[in-house]
């Protein structure tokens, strides 16, 4: 991949989620639970942290602590959280977002402290996250950034703008939104931040991260 890349290839994503729940179905690589702490994967990731590729990071909520883990082990690599971390709202997990919103803020908490890792803001449009949307009808922009702003400021204000990228999680997402409500819906959550920070969040974060030229 690096030869064919001739310059242009940046990392993997490879997905850890995995939760008990039968209601949950495990991600397309069917991973094993606690993936990011097994010593075989390891072994590989070392690899990858070596070449200063990139790693994304896709799970759900209750494993934020095991990519902490991953990221204190390889203060080197350079990891990116995708999807703010996979709230999950199906299952067990239903009609308790409420409830562990605190043990989920408290999570990316620690995540943070980690200055090689680096959040993806979106995919949160997808039916495992609860919003049900993909059966009640896509809302409108003001409507999606009223229902899931709080998570999005809490990501930025423990991450900083300079280590958070928007990202539309398109054509997954779909189920749930168009594309333009999607952007308009962040455009509003990130109204607040000043110019310099909304570039980062649109586009210096991600350009650095992945090391995008021009």
């Amino acid at each position: 991949h690096v030869e064919a890349g001739e310059g242009l290839f940046r990392g993997i994503r490879h997905a850890a989620a995995w939760d008990a729940s039968d209601a949950i179905r495990p991600s397309h690589h069917h991973p094993p639970p606690h993936l990011y702490l097994d010593a075989t994967f390891r072994r590989g990731f070392a690899r990858l942290a070596a070449r200063g590729l990139t790693f994304d990071a896709w799970l759900f909520h209750p494993q934020i602590p095991e990519l902490t883990d991953l990221a204190r082990a390889f203060p080197g690599a350079r990891i990116i959280l995708d999807h703010l971390g996979g709230p999950l709202g199906i299952g067990p997990y239903a009609g308790k977002r409420d409830e562990y919103f605190p043990t989920w803020r408290a999570d990316m908490a620690g995540l943070a402290t980690c200055p090689n890792v680096t959040v993806k803001l979106g995919g949160m449009a997808m039916p495992i996250n609860g919003w049900d949307w993909h059966k009640t009808g896509a809302p409108d922009s003001a409507a999606f950034a009223a229902a899931q702003g709080d998570w999005y400021r809490a990501a930025i204000d423990l991450f900083g703008p300079d280590r958070c990228m928007f990202e539309s999680n398109f054509p997954v997402d779909r189920a749930s939104l168009s594309y333009r409500t999607l952007w308009n819906g962040l455009k509003r959550i990130a109204a607040p931040y000043s110019e310099a920070e909304k570039d980062q969040m649109f586009s210096g974060t991600a350009a650095r991260v992945y090391g995008i030229r021009d």
